[in-house]
């Protein structure tokens, strides 16, 4: 009888020792072991290596600890009939199993879960030869589950690159840091980065109508003049018609120029400008951001499918989609075309951007079809607003205040009061 229960325990053990192995290796930090695999830990290596094949490294751990609780289960029946007789075989697998189900799994696999790699390296080696030994039973299990499965179900096809971006996800939200204010910052930032590859140029562009722009007939007096007033470094040029976009003209480029020239009137403004770089409104941020590390260039002109002028964007634009916003001592510390009222409300030029007007009033507002105020409100209701009309949309009261032809030129922008809030 002291033997069998010595034997008991010892199995016990066993199998709680596998459970453990199985949380471990399943629950441990990809990034931690690969981190210590750089720095030579043999043991994470050797856990990297194992990694690569989970499910068969898994399986053995399974097989193992069903084979111990199996002869658990036996030798304290065997033990049970001894004292209680024939009876003892209905009695004995229930009492067993509440102890191989509190004993060798949950127990275990609560104990290991909060610090995994604490009990997996130091069982590294333990379950490479553990699962070199099983490895060709697993095979043989392995086919013969895969073909009763794809006789059940077809096998579904899993994105990879989609399950890890989810992944990333989950953990950028579960980041937690020292300060809440700088949490949430961060949590925005890496967020943002995550979504360079779902929004588009033609979301974040500086719109035609805000743009400044020099037109390249003028004379180089009148350009000398605008340079030296224009806080920008790069300005586009156009020629004939503001849609007709011929150069680029850095501030640079200007200065150097007439330096090195005798005479001031001998200049031609389109042999000093750059040629423009035109990309289409529908380029993702990603790749824009991309191409502006290949071409070494910090600007370009953004045209609709047809051709037509649209807008600017800038590297420090796609930054700004990171970081938030980037003030130099040229910028305006409020953005153009936000001004905050007295009551707390922000009276907006149709034109402004979306994304500036979440940034300006911390909103969230989102719209697929429009990059503009203006354009989110119109997308939303689905007509023309006249003035005098109130849309209430995404917890904020627009109140349409001007309107040119069929643009909204001038709104009211406020947040919902208690009973308005409670109407709604």
């Amino acid at each position: 009888m002291l033997f069998n229960i010595s034997l008991v325990v010892v199995l016990l053990i066993c199998s709680a020792y596998f459970s453990a192995c199985e949380t471990a290796i399943t629950a441990c930090s990809k990034h931690k072991i690969f981190s210590l695999s750089n720095e030579g830990n043999k043991k994470a290596i050797i856990i990297t290596k194992l990694r690569e094949e989970i499910s068969l490294v898994i399986s053995s751990i399974l097989v193992c600890a069903t084979i111990l609780n199996a002869l658990t289960v036996a030798v304290t029946t065997n033990m049970f009939v001894e004292v209680l007789g024939d009876c003892a075989i209905f009695f004995a697998p229930i009492i067993t199993s509440i102890f191989i189900v509190l004993f060798a799994e949950v127990l275990p696999k609560m104990l290991t879960i909060a610090s995994p790699e604490d009990i997996l390296l130091p069982s590294a080696v333990f379950i490479k030869y553990t699962h070199v030994v099983l490895k060709p039973l697993n095979r043989i299990i392995g086919f013969v589950a895969s073909r009763i499965i794809s006789i059940i179900r077809r096998s579904s096809k899993h994105n990879e690159f989609e399950s890890s971006l989810n992944e990333l996800r989950g953990a950028i939200a579960l980041h937690k840091g020292i300060d809440i204010e700088d949490t949430e910052k961060e949590k925005e930032m890496l967020q943002s980065v995550l979504d360079l590859g779902t929004v588009q140029v033609s979301n974040i562009i500086v719109h035609r109508k805000n743009v400044t722009m020099f037109c390249a007939d003028e004379s180089i007096d009148t350009l000398v003049d605008r340079v030296m007033d224009c806080p920008f470094t790069r300005v586009p040029l156009w020629s004939g018609e503001q849609d007709n976009i011929v150069g680029v003209l850095h501030a640079n480029d200007f200065l150097k120029a007439i330096k090195r020239c005798s005479s001031i009137e001998d200049l031609n403004v389109l042999e000093i400008a750059r040629k423009p770089w035109f990309i289409p409104e529908n380029k993702d941020l990603l790749d824009q951001l991309q191409d502006f590390k290949q071409r070494h260039e910090h600007f370009a002109v953004v045209v609709d499918e047809y051709g037509s002028f649209m807008g600017i964007i800038t590297l420090e634009d796609i930054l700004e989609e990171i970081v938030g916003n980037i003030e130099d001592e040229h910028d305006v510390a409020a953005v153009a075309g936000i001004r905050q009222q007295l009551d707390g409300s922000y009276v907006v030029d149709g034109s402004v951007n979306i994304r500036d007007l979440n940034r300006e009033i911390d909103s969230k507002f989102k719209s697929d079809m429009a990059a503009t105020v203006a354009g989110l409100v119109i997308n939303s209701v689905g007509i023309i607003p006249e003035i005098g009309q109130t849309f209430v949309l995404h917890g904020y009261k627009f109140d349409i205040l001007k309107r040119q032809r069929n643009q909204v030129t001038l709104l009211k922008v406020s947040t919902l009061s208690e009973n308005e809030n409670a109407e709604k």
